[in-house]
């Protein structure tokens, strides 16, 4: 398998109803995580995008948290929606998707 041009990591972190720090998965990271599975698959980007879920990486407040290498840009608050345009302006076009880039203090 080539190496891909971008790799993709989700938070599919699961904790606890009620935990202080809350978690990807009750924002609703499976639905993000099978969104860009489900693109990748048919758009045929499989050479072009690596996709791996990922334990807690820090920021549960802004979950979904979506983060991009090799840029290291990390997106929070990511929604199913969202994954089009992250593959479209980002992945492929080469430019980060401005308004859900994650604060420079939490990232």
């Amino acid at each position: 398998m080539p190496r891909p041009d971008k790799h993709v990591f989700v938070c599919t972190q699961a904790r606890p109803q009620g935990h202080p720090r809350g978690s990807c998965t009750a924002s609703g990271c499976a639905d993000v995580m099978n969104e860009f599975m489900n693109q990748i698959q048919a758009r045929n980007l499989f050479e072009k995008i690596g996709l791996t879920n990922t334990g807690c990486m820090g920021p549960c407040m802004l979950g979904p948290s979506v983060l991009v290498y090799p840029e290291g840009i990390m997106y929070g608050k990511v929604t199913k929606a969202d994954v089009t345009t992250i593959i479209d302006q980002h992945l492929l076009g080469g430019t980060p998707v401005e308004s859900l880039i994650a604060p420079a203090e939490v990232w």
